[in-house]
């Protein structure tokens, strides 16, 4: 094997021979390792200076591995439902196979969280998270933008408001949407859904209490006289001002206005938590991409240096060189909580809504995007989604895609991205339940 530069102790693994490994404690100088060859190819070493492998004449290649663990704890959840779920009854009429409590972790280097094992309508789940980000609560936005998640829950708020009416008024849900699109006033009154995620995120209402005249609380509130709290706002400005703060949640379970919601929020919150990125992490999101941090270099093998510093400062001489790069050093992880989950369409759509969520955010405050974590109460699946789901757990899962955000704003709300390499299953097709 010919020598190779490097500046920092790597293990190289020879393709032509995967039982010989090659360590290299310092540049250009050699240790042959040979080790037990494991069944699937690569010889199994635990350390995390395995990053690379080396391959004559080749130079540096990945090391190809299936990341995508998201697709098989999903088909696990399945199941674990089919095999241990209780049947239930339910406000739909249809039936559920339920358990309680279940928690998914997926981390966020290995590719953007989007299932794989059936094709996702991604721009629906992007138009959604918009809509809620907004703090719209009217499905009209929804509408004209080609996403129908939310069509039936306000067509049946709108029977129940309309029902003693006949006459021009819709009596289908087809004629309902249509009329959403093109007629404003209709569309501004019932197109509405009420205090639900929107709402809550962006205004919710805080009512100021006055001191009656004995010193007490009692109830005296000005109707007039309330606060808006945008949740959102605030998170993004305690990232940027006290990152280590265990105060930063969003809540979308407004007590006061469960009852103004045409469904009370099935997600009803969720938590962020910060930390500080080692060395080898901001050197190497500096590697993956030197000239979008004004370096002059290509991309660069991991551990590597553009500027080779002294070892014994080399964190302290980074950060006199490169802090004014813009270069992330802390990671983001999101965490959210849901009361009720219809496993088979409703929790691909929360797990990618939340993975893009949580880029946004990190995309916002220059954090680099690290664990989604869904932390799950009555998760089920509809009886008429059981063979569904079967189909599903049969299906191999592919290399999760990756999302590239080429701009993102809050305030306006604003998106372009790039999903790349998504590579999927057929859709699986089932009754949605309202």
């Amino acid at each position: 094997m010919s020598k190779i530069q490097v500046t920092q102790p790597t293990f190289l693994i020879n393709l032509d021979n995967p039982t010989e490994v090659s360590y290299v404690p310092m540049e250009g100088n050699w240790k042959s390792i040979i080790v037990e060859t494991y069944q699937h190819g690569f010889p199994e070493i635990q350390d995390d200076e395995i990053l690379y492998v080396y391959k004559e004449n080749r130079g540096y290649i990945k090391k190809q591995v299936m990341t995508n663990t998201l697709d098989k704890q999903y088909q696990d959840l399945l199941q674990t439902i089919l095999d241990f779920g209780c049947t239930k009854s339910d406000r739909t009429g249809t039936g559920t196979k339920s358990i309680f409590g279940y928690t998914i972790r997926h981390n966020m280097k290995n590719g953007f969280p989007l299932l794989t094992t059936k094709k996702m309508a991604f721009k629906t789940m992007v138009t959604e998270l918009l809509w809620f980000l907004r703090g719209d609560t009217n499905i009209k936005y929804l509408v004209d933008n080609n996403c129908h998640i939310w069509d039936g829950d306000a067509f049946k708020n709108y029977i129940s408001k309309t029902n003693e009416f006949k006459g021009d008024w819709p009596d289908t849900m087809e004629e309902f949407i249509n009329k959403i699109k093109t007629d404003d006033g209709f569309a501004k009154k019932y197109g509405e859904l009420g205090s639900i995620y929107g709402k809550q995120w962006r205004r919710w209402t805080k009512k100021k209490m006055y001191l009656s005249t004995d010193g007490s609380y009692e109830n005296i509130y000005d109707e007039a006289d309330q606060t808006v709290i945008d949740q959102i706002a605030i998170l993004i400005n305690e990232l940027k001002t006290n990152p280590d703060s265990r105060r930063l949640m969003v809540s979308a379970w407004n007590v006061g206005e469960l009852d103004q919601m045409v469904l009370p929020p099935c997600h009803y919150g969720f938590q962020v938590y910060t930390r500080e990125l080692s060395y080898d992490e901001k050197r190497n999101i500096y590697n993956s991409d030197p000239m979008s941090y004004g370096g002059t270099a290509s991309p660069l093998p991991p551990n590597s240096e553009e500027i080779k510093f002294d070892p014994h400062h080399a964190e302290k001489d980074w950060d006199n060189n490169y802090a004014s790069k813009k270069i992330p050093t802390r990671a983001i992880s999101l965490m959210w909580n849901q009361r009720s989950v219809d496993t088979l369409l409703g929790l691909p759509f929360n797990i990618a809504s939340y993975g893009l969520l949580l880029t946004i955010i990190a995309k916002e405050v220059n954090m680099v995007p690290d664990e989604l974590i869904g932390n799950l109460g009555d998760t089920h699946l509809y009886l008429n989604h059981i063979e569904q789901a079967k189909e599903q757990i049969g299906r191999e899962p592919f290399e999760l895609p990756n999302l590239v955000i080429e701009h993102s704003s809050l305030e306006p709300v604003e998106l372009v991205y790039k999903l790349e390499n998504y590579q999927s299953h057929p859709a699986i097709k089932a009754p949605l339940s309202n």
